[in-house]
């Protein structure tokens, strides 16, 4: 008799909002197999009836592998898996809602290193897990509380097909010459082709699909890649360059000079061209973002109000369902367009859509566009050490420290705090604009700093060289991974 492999499964691999192994160093097929007993069971729990899973993969080397193996677990505990094979994120999301369904399994390590596997998933529609849910799956999966049934397998055909359609029904009017960079990931299969048929002359660059990641990892962030698309950008005499991430739900965007443009700024310029035509509307931002939403003419002009949430794509997207806001944005790149512009979830396409429609109702080059906002003197966001352990701690007792400094109208470069913000660590504003952000890192054992002023670059210096004393003054804080 063939051996059984014995379950190997790091509880570490489940984060905040989705789950991420070494594969199969930290899970191995009988792990896998476990997660997808778990998820279904959690799915049954909450559905309480015969419930159908949209399943999806990316393409890395061993993704259709893991998702045999997760799709085991799910049958095995009752769940009717519907199989969409080799997707994007989005791609999933939206099948959930276009096939009717009761949750999603997406196998995707996004833009993480080779070697690297995970899911991400969701149980109400347009949502994935929020920490309270992956905690709890975490639990039954250690705890091996499965439920046990006989569910079922079907391959969804074609449904590559209906997605692309959903997302070409509006075509722009201008001839946008486009760089498209998919970084050999799988919105190599589908970004180019949307983009040419919404109207888009479209330079590819890095769209074949090759699961070793020969040039860089696709992620929008990653320097070489935006490198690489500024390069073609200029070379081409392109009207705009975007970056996809490895599942496609994220967009990054460089102008027409070369110029990488930061995802919040972006997000900006989205809401004041869609503000006009959607008066009285919400926009959610993270607390990373730029200070220019709260007090932007256009916005206030046609009454939208921006509301600042926890940083998270899970966090962002759950605000804007539950104040039905009009999209929400990440700094990290994760744009979410609700109704009546979609289904409330990221699609790194549908976000380089509304780009592509803001060129179009502009007669100018995406540099003239982003220098029409202000001018403001941003940090990058810094991440210096601080154990996992200790690093909420750590921000509870700055909190209290800043509001004391508020309090006592203590001064900051000449200025007193006048807005304090704690719904993810602490993010305090001044008079003018400028602002600091100290919050715990969500995925890694550090913190998160961030400082912005309108006003200047020393303003903006001096603002961290006050939270960095702050936190030198804990003594839990050690390197930064970069510095101003």
């Amino acid at each position: 008799m063939p051996k059984i492999e014995e379950c190997n499964l790091n509880p570490h691999g489940f984060r905040e909002y989705d789950a991420r192994w070494l594969y199969p160093k930290d899970i191995n097929k009988e792990g896998i197999k476990n997660v997808g007993l778990g998820l279904g069971t959690q799915i049954i729990l909450k559905t309480n009836k015969s419930p159908r899973v949209i399943v999806g993969h990316d393409y890395r080397s061993y993704s259709e592998e893991v998702k045999e193996k997760l799709i085991e677990g799910l049958i095995n505990t009752g769940c009717n898996v519907e199989d969409v094979g080799l997707a994007l994120s989005p791609m999933v999301y939206f099948a959930q809602f276009n096939l009717k369904a009761d949750a999603v399994a997406m196998v995707t390590a996004s833009h993480n290193d080779n070697g690297w596997t995970g899911i991400k998933m969701g149980i109400e529609k347009g949502l994935t897990h929020s920490p309270v849910e992956m905690n709890e799956l975490k639990q039954i999966v250690l705890e091996k509380k499965f439920t046990r049934g006989k569910g079922s397998y079907k391959e969804i055909k074609g449904f590559k097909e209906v997605y692309i359609n959903s997302l070409i029904k509006n075509k722009i009017k201008k001839k946008l010459k486009i760089v498209v960079a998919c970084g050999n990931g799988t919105a190599g299969i589908f970004a180019p082709r949307v983009l040419k048929e919404i109207g888009c002359e479209i330079i590819e660059l890095d769209c074949n699909l090759d699961f070793s990641f020969p040039k860089y990892n696709p992620n929008p962030e990653d320097l070489k890649m935006l490198s690489a698309i500024s390069k073609t950008v200029k070379e081409n005499n392109a009207d705009v360059g975007f970056g996809f991430d490895g599942d496609g739900d994220r967009v990054g965007v460089i102008d027409n000079n070369g110029e990488e443009i930061f995802s919040d700024k972006i997000g900006l310029l989205i809401a004041r061209n869609l503000a006009p035509n959607y008066k009285n509307n919400k926009f959610i931002v993270d607390v990373k973002s730029t200070g220019l939403f709260e007090k932007d003419n256009i916005l206030l002009k046609n009454n939208c109000k921006t509301i600042y949430w926890k940083t998270g794509h899970s966090h962002i997207k759950r605000k804007v369902n539950e104040l039905k806001a009009l999209a929400g944005f990440e700094k990290s790149g994760h744009f979410f367009f609700n109704k009546p512009l979609g289904y409330g979830y990221d699609d790194g396409i549908q976000s380089a859509i509304q780009i592509c429609n803001l060129l179009d109702n502009k007669n100018k080059k995406m540099s003239e566009i982003i220098n029409e906002l202000p001018k403001t003197y941003q940090t990058p966001t810094m991440a210096p050490f601080c154990k996992d352990e200790e690093k909420y701690e750590v921000v509870k007792s700055l909190v209290k420290k800043i509001e004391n400094l508020k309090t006592s109208n203590t001064k900051i470069d000449d200025q007193i705090i006048t807005n304090i913000l704690t719904v993810n660590g602490i993010r305090f504003s001044f008079v003018d604009g400028s602002w600091g952000l100290i919050r715990a890192s969500s995925n890694k054992p550090s913190l998160v700093v961030v400082t912005e002023s309108p006003t200047s670059d020393k303003r903006k210096k001096k603002i961290f060289e006050f939270i960095d004393k702050l936190l030198q003054e804990t003594g839990k804080v050690g390197e930064y991974d970069q510095k101003i």
